[in-house]
C-alpha cells in the first residue's frame, strides 16, 4: 500500500491480463472511465497505461483505444554442455528442434579489448598497440525475426594466423567454439555462463524491436580449457519471448 497509486493499478491490471481475465484482444475502458471506477485522477491512469505498454502487456492504437497485447511465441534456448560439443551451430540445431528456421548476420574485426573483456579473458596488458581480440557481432534470427544479439571476443594470442581465426570463415565457419578451437589443438573442457535481467539499452531495443524499457535476459558466457578462458561473449534476448533451459549430467555415481 505504500506504493504509488498508478503501481497499485499496474499491478491489478497486469495479474488480470496474466491470468487471462482479460484475454488479449480486449479493450480497455476509456481513461476516464478507468479513473471514475478507481477513483483517481485520469494522470494517473495515463502513467499506469504508459507502464504497461513498456512492459509489453499492453498497445494504444490511436483512435481506437488500448487493448491486451497478444501474446508472442516463446522460444527456447537450450544450454547443455552435450549441446555445445555437437558439430555445427548450437543456435540452428534448437530453432531446428522448434520447426523454426535459424539464421544468423556477423561481422568480425580485430580491436583492442576493452579492460573488462581483458580480465575476462585473463589477458596481460598489452606490450605493444595491436589489437588483442577478434570482436564478432551477432544478430540472431528466428522464422526471420531478430530474436538474441550476441558479442563473442576471442583472444588472438590463440588464434592469429589460424584457419580459426575468423568465427564465421573458413572450413569451419558455422561451428561452435569449442570444435573450432579444437582445430588448432585447444581443447574446451568448460563453461560458465552467469544470467540477469535488466532493462534493455536503447540500441538493444531497436535492434531487437522491443519497447524501450522492456527486460531482456542477459548471458554471461566463458568458454574455458585446462582453466583458462578461450572465448567470452554477451548475449541478450527479450525476457517475453525467451525460456532458458540449462541441462547436464548430475555426476559420477557413489558408491557404497
Amino acid at each position: 500500500m505504500d506504493q504509488p497509486r498508478y503501481l497499485q493499478l499496474v499491478a491489478l491490471i497486469r495479474r488480470q491480463i496474466v491470468t487471462g481475465e482479460l484475454p488479449a484482444g480486449t479493450r480497455l475502458p476509456a481513461r476516464q472511465d478507468l479513473a471514475a471506477e478507481h477513483g483517481v485522477a485520469e494522470g494517473v491512469i495515463r502513467e499506469a497505461i504508459r507502464q504497461l505498454a513498456q512492459e509489453g502487456h499492453v498497445i494504444s492504437r490511436p483512435g481506437a483505444g488500448t487493448f491486451v497485447r497478444e501474446r508472442p511465441p516463446v522460444r527456447r534456448i537450450p544450454r547443455s554442455w552435450h549441446r555445445e560439443r555437437k558439430a555445427g551451430s548450437p543456435f540452428a540445431a534448437s530453432m531446428l528442434e522448434q520447426a523454426m528456421a535459424g539464421s544468423w548476420e556477423y561481422e568480425s574485426a580485430t580491436v583492442r579489448a576493452s579492460p573488462e573483456v581483458r580480465a575476462r579473458l585473463a589477458l596481460d596488458e598489452p606490450e605493444d598497440d595491436r589489437d588483442d581480440v577478434m570482436h564478432t557481432r551477432y544478430v540472431f534470427r528466428a522464422a526471420g525475426q531478430v530474436w538474441m544479439l550476441s558479442d563473442s571476443y576471442e583472444p588472438l594470442q590463440l588464434t592469429r594466423g589460424t584457419i580459426v581465426a575468423m568465427p564465421e570463415d573458413g572450413p569451419l565457419a558455422g561451428h561452435g567454439v569449442t570444435h573450432r578451437m579444437a582445430e588448432i589443438g585447444v581443447i574446451v573442457d568448460d563453461w560458465v555462463e552467469d544470467v540477469s535481467a535488466r532493462a534493455a539499452l536503447p540500441g538493444e531495443a531497436k535492434r531487437l524491436g522491443i519497447s524501450p524499457g522492456s527486460i531482456v535476459l542477459t548471458i554471461q558466457r566463458t568458454y574455458l580449457a585446462d582453466g583458462r578462458p578461450v572465448e567470452v561473449a554477451d548475449i541478450v534476448v527479450p525476457a517475453e519471448t525467451s525460456q532458458l533451459g540449462y541441462s547436464g549430467p548430475v555426476g559420477e555415481r557413489v558408491s557404497g
